[in-house]
């Protein structure tokens, strides 16, 4: 699937100019993800001379959940993005909420991810950013990091995550495929980010952002997992209330 008429700009290494890009830039609609559970559009977004490969989901297009609010699902895309940001680890593409041609809904850049990576083998490896996507999803309560959800770049050191938008529940909700790390202690890298989020979460402009995307209860349970991971210095383990895994796992 392509987008018709421009040269595509990988925008990965100039974060500000892919917002600027996504949140100003005309949205075509190229074609549609069909795979994706809710309505996952593949388009090209142009401002100037500048363009970019994108998706685009919008709030129209999300199916029903028993468990999360109606109409939620993109802002809790962008508070992914937003704490992503603020670890500073590059795991969630720049996303921006805004208009399109379906209506509002969130806009994410595409990566184009190394086609010759065995999933499965990823999934069960200790690379270094699967840990940090790891405490990552611990703190964002994903409810479902599957494999499909991981984007290997072909450099080998760079994987991205996407698909967040069952992410905050205040209820423990962790579903995930990388539980290879449980029980054992978080690096110290990771330490230092948490109490960097705490400090954002309590009082700074993370959780003055978030408490626009989400409700007060969900931002509260947020900065409560993040303190239970500083407090137990350990990986979160599986719940016993709730699927470990996701199905299907990839």
């Amino acid at each position: 699937m392509s987008v018709p008429e421009r040269e595509l700009e990988d925008l990965r290494y100039d974060e500000e100019a892919a917002l600027g890009l996504l949140r100003d830039g005309r949205l075509e609609v190229a074609g549609r993800l069909v795979e994706a559970t809710n309505m996952t559009l593949y388009c090209g977004v142009t401002l100037g001379d500048r363009s970019a490969a994108c998706v685009y989901k919008p709030v129209r297009g999300e199916r029903p959940l028993w468990d999360f609010p109606d109409g939620t699902l993109a802002a809790r895309e962008i508070a992914a993005y937003e704490v992503s940001k603020a670890t500073g680890w590059q795991i969630v593409p720049p996303t921006v909420y805004r208009e399109g041609p379906f209506g509002p809904g969130m806009c994410q850049l595409w990566i184009d991810t190394d086609q010759d990576t065995d999933l499965m083998t990823l999934i069960r490896s200790r690379h270094p950013a699967l840990r940090r996507m790891a405490v990552f999803d611990a703190i964002v309560n994903n409810a479902d990091r599957k494999g499909g959800h991981l984007l290997p770049l072909p450099d080998g050191a760079t994987i991205y995550g996407v698909d967040h938008g069952v992410c905050f529940a205040a209820d423990d909700k962790l579903r995930t495929v990388l539980w290879q790390w449980r029980g054992k202690p978080l690096p110290r890298e990771a330490v230092g980010v948490l109490a960097k989020l705490e400090r954002e979460l309590e009082s700074g402009a993370l959780g003055r952002r978030l408490r626009e995307l989400l409700t007060l209860a969900e931002v509260e349970a947020t900065w409560t997992r993040v303190r239970r991971l500083l407090d137990t210095g350990v990986h979160p383990y599986p719940s016993e209330d709730w699927p470990a895994v996701p199905w299907p796992p990839i």
